[in-house]
């Protein structure tokens, strides 16, 4: 027998694990699949599904609800309207037709979110595990930059809204907004044309109903409810640079936000398209003198499209950066929505809390990216790839930071996000639990932010990146490259910054082209095998650098770890063939040590080919605050002046080894990168690299034999370049990983992908393909593949007494026979109908395990069986992929009692190839007393 543990229509009584690992036994009582509390396999619908339902709602958030299964990720759920339970099609699961076996099998079920686990409470505090109380001394204040962004310009500014007609993008059903809130340099006091900036929300609940806390993702917003107006959240940073002489504009993305989940990339393309469209519109007004543009735009001082400086607030950050890369290589014409010439250029990118699902970041255009210390919705803060992801790809003069804002969290850069500021219900996203507060970032702890220090600290960097991304100001450059200053106007908010690009020569990247030697070790950014991972999932807490991708191992993304119990033990890093530092002032290295530790000191000595060393200095790091719940392991950028090895005379354009020596008595750190370091912002002319886009598509998998397809991919642009495609093996078993050189003129990449056929039913397979630039070129669409279609019909099912007049205590049961094997198991239930002229059977004759599992709690009073407490409740079977056989058994228990016999009457059913219920004869069972 093989019986569900849950069954659809019983999501009331479904609660998620609180307490250690989800994971499934591997068969309940009479030898039938067990699910995790809290997860159930649905197979009404249109397709069978795994469905996980949250013991309250999930707010609707940025990062992707993900399932994983030991491991591995099984797909995207979609979150339902209750905004507690998220489905899966396990058709589509890419564990393929395996999926549900190894749910059986014990392998553990988790959803995650940004990282962070959503059905199971964070992990309980260690003592072998970091503090959760930040270091007892903070660090010195950094020093003063001498130009500080922050301040306001002189300008005086108008502000406005406009409400242009709806669009349509592809692949959205329903119309989307193109609504903005302007606020701009007035004209008569800013002559001439004035840059632009365009900011772009995240994804937040589209529609509110006032005066209760009723918050949804719908799109259109039913009546009696209102759109929440999350582009207005951004007013203090907007009024800061349009006093600066910005013209500044806040683009409304309800309507992809409310059906982005039909979107395999998140919805990054149908971001990147509003944000163009808005742009044109722009551009059309600026060349036509204003006319037929909205009064705001009439009243705003003229602007200059040739100076573009767009921000994106998570999933945001992640549709400016597609925008970025669209304006310079145009995506496939059946993905985009904006048509027509760019008349416009990007000048940069700021990114808050970003998301980057595809981790494919523009390299030619500068960015800033600020994460979030107490990011309660990001949480594993990946927007860190926004630099990472650039290295080696693009011709490495854009300068991409990271700003580390210590106590900032998620939502309180917005303020339509942000409790007592917001129009709309709003909360601190960081979760807070009063059982084990958190010392960190729980509100009122000495390193957590307010909302108003946060936004003003967010405004002040923001114009940061615009003063020197646009206005060409070297002068803020400290402020964002890991020079060690701060801006005033960012009040007590402890900012810390590292750079990637501007010019810094690539001398260490750990990866298969260096060796390790002494203390250290080359490690696994993200893998699954603990001896390889750089950071272990039993530390608690992340890293920035190591937040994983789709695919687990992960190729390609190393680091160097650095374990020591005494001083003295260097590690040596040396390279395969020499690398310059010629030019460069000193070597710069992005170090992690543990957060809450602090007083790190390493020795940092360099040889050149000959042979000939030299110690450069000492350097010395502080670890972040931190706690089991947030992602501080973070490099800081470290100094050291190659002065001494020019003293030396060391042939720096030949260096090639990095020695790194530990002064105290144990610790542990990580080297990211190291890089030759020279002062001044270079010149940045964005390419068009050579564009990979993947696509998918579907076929019938056929009768019998094996066929080839291809994976749609489109090679768009000029020159040579170089691509990592990812193809994960049939049934999760590993991932196929090879590197592609993209030449000129080539405008496919060969993705072939084997289908097998055969005349079994089975469930519709998926062959993935994921790609990430490497050099030379970049990626829009990341994720493809070829589905095959199951193009066999269902065997046909009958239902046979075994033992249907038994005693109490014994068990009904039916055998339910297939007429052939099939290559997907086969679902179905029982429903319980009235009794006529007899007793009926009740949960209480019947065993408390089965009544549990089949009504999702045992009722009190007890019930007859045709009267359950949940509508559409029924008991499951399955029959096993490729077994023709199952028992359906419904166990009785002795009550002692004398009573006459006892009846049931049920109906069967099954679901068809495509999944519609097919009704079977109804049959009837008899428990007789036992005495």
């Amino acid at each position: 027998m093989a019986l569900a543990a849950a069954s659809p229509g019983l999501a009331h009584a479904a609660q998620p694990a609180r307490e250690g690992p989800a994971t499934a036994s591997p068969e309940g009582r009479d030898g039938s699949p067990r699910l995790p509390d809290g997860w159930r396999i649905a197979g009404a619908g249109a397709e069978r599904q795994l469905v996980w339902t949250a013991d309250e709602a999930v707010p609707m958030g940025d990062a992707r609800v993900e399932f994983r299964l030991g491991g591995r990720l099984l797909g995207y759920p979609v979150a339902q309207g209750d905004g507690r339970s998220f489905r899966l099609p396990l058709g589509d699961a890419r564990l393929g037709g395996q999926a549900e076996r190894r749910i059986a099998g014990g392998e553990e079920l988790r959803v995650t979110a940004g990282g962070r686990r959503l059905d199971a409470d964070a992990p309980a505090l260690s003592a072998r595990v970091r503090p959760t109380a930040p270091a007892a001394r903070p660090e010195e204040p950094l020093p003063a930059n001498p130009v500080d962004p922050g301040v306001p310009g002189g300008f005086r500014t108008v502000k406005g809204e406009y409400a242009l007609t709806s669009v349509r993008l592809p692949g959205f059903p329903e119309p989307v907004e193109m609504r903005a809130a302007v606020v701009a340099p007035d004209p008569a006091s800013a002559p001439g044309r004035r840059p632009v900036a365009l900011f772009l929300h995240g994804r937040h609940g589209t529609c509110f109903k006032p005066g209760t806390g009723e918050v949804t993702g719908d799109w259109p917003c039913p009546s009696g409810t209102r759109p929440i107006p999350s582009h207005q959240g951004y007013e203090q940073a907007q009024r800061l640079l349009a006093s600066q002489g910005y013209v500044t504009l806040s683009v409304s993305a309800n309507g992809i936000n409310g059906q982005d989940f039909r979107a395999e990339d998140g919805g990054a393309q149908a971001r990147s398209s509003l944000v163009r469209l808005h742009l044109a519109r722009w551009a059309q007004w600026a060349a036509n003198g204003g006319k037929d543009a909205p009064a705001i735009v009439r009243k705003s001082a003229a602007a200059d499209l040739s100076r573009v400086l767009l921000v994106g607030h998570s999933r945001g950050g992640e549709g400016v950066n597609r925008a970025a890369l669209d304006s310079l290589s145009a995506p496939p014409a059946d993905q985009d929505g904006h048509h027509g010439p760019v008349r416009w250029k990007i000048r940069g990118n700021v990114l808050i809390g970003p998301t980057i699902f595809g981790q494919n970041p523009v390299p030619d255009v500068p960015s800033m990216t600020i994460l979030p210390g107490c990011d309660g919705d990001v949480s594993d803060l990946q927007g860190e790839i926004y630099l990472d992801g650039t290295r080696g790809v693009g011709a490495g003069s854009a300068l991409h930071s990271a700003v580390y804002m210590v106590g900032a969290n998620h939502n309180f850069f917005n303020s339509e996000w942000t409790p007592g500021q917001a129009k709309a219900p709003a909360e601190d996203d960081f979760w807070s639990d009063a059982e084990t507060p958190d010392a960190v970032c729980d509100p009122g702890s000495r390193t957590r932010l307010t909302a108003p220090q946060q936004q003003t600290a967010g405004a002040a960097y923001i114009a940061a990146a615009a003063r020197l991304f646009v206005g060409g100001d070297d002068r803020v450059r400290p402020l964002l490259d890991g020079s060690g200053r701060r801006a005033p106007s960012a009040g007590p908010a402890r900012v810390l910054t590292h750079a990637v690009g501007a010019g810094r020569t690539p001398a260490f990247l750990p990866g298969p082209s260096v060796t390790v030697s002494g203390g250290g070790r080359l490690c696994a950014q993200v893998d699954t095998d603990a001896a390889r991972s750089c950071l272990s999932p039993e530390e608690g807490g992340g890293s920035p650098h190591f937040a994983s991708w789709e695919i687990r191992p992960e190729p390609g993304r190393d680091a160097v770890a650095l374990t020591w119990r005494k001083a003295g033990v260097a590690t040596a890093v040396r390279t395969a063939r020499p690398v310059s530092l010629a030019g460069a002032e000193a070597l710069a290295l992005r170090v992690i040590v543990p957060p809450n530790t602090t007083g790190t000191e390493l020795d940092v000595t360099v040889a050149d080919g000959s042979g000939r060393r030299a110690k450069l200095g000492r350097v010395r790091a502080d670890g972040l605050p931190g706690s089991d719940r947030t992602a501080s392991y973070w490099g800081r950028e470290l100094r050291v002046p190659l002065s001494a090895a020019k003293r030396a005379g060391l042939d720096l354009r030949r260096v090639s080894v990095l020695e790194l020596t530990p002064r105290g008595a144990s610790g542990r750190a990580w080297l990211v990168d190291a890089w030759g370091w020279r002062p001044g912002t270079p010149a940045v002319r964005p390419v068009a690299l050579p564009r990979v886009d993947l696509g998918r598509l579907t076929v019938q998998e056929g009768d019998s034999g094996e066929r080839t397809y291809r994976v749609p991919v489109r090679v768009s642009g000029q020159g040579s370049g170089q691509v990592r495609v990812f193809t994960p093996r049939p049934g999760g078993e590993g991932v196929d990983a090879r590197l592609v050189t993209v030449r000129p003129g080539q405008r496919s990449v060969d993705i072939p992908v084997t289908v097998r056929g055969d005349t079994r039913f089975g469930w519709d397979v998926s062959h993935d393909a994921l790609v990430k630039a490497v050099r030379g070129a970049v990626v829009g669409s990341h994720v493809g593949g070829v589905t095959a279609r199951n193009d066999d019909p269902m065997p046909k099912v009958t239902l046979t007494p075994v033992a249907d007049d038994v005693a109490e205590g014994a068990a009904l049961t039916w055998r339910v026979t297939l007429s052939e094997a099939a290559d997907a198991d086969i679902m179905g239930g029982v429903s319980f109908l009235p009794v006529s002229g007899g007793a009926e059977l009740s949960t209480a004759d019947l065993d408390p395990e089965w009544v549990r599992d089949t009504y999702g709690d045992v009722p009190e009073p007890a019930r007859p069986l045709s009267r359950p407490e949940y509508e559409d409740a029924y008991a499951s079977f399955a029959v096993p992929a490729g077994e023709t056989t199952a028992e359906l058994r419904v166990p009785t228990v002795e009550d002692g009692t004398a009573e006459p016999a006892e009846s049931l009457r049920a109906r069967p059913f099954w679901y068809d190839a495509d999944w519609e219920r097919v009704p079977g004869p109804e049959f009837t069972g008899t428990v007789r007393d036992a005495s």
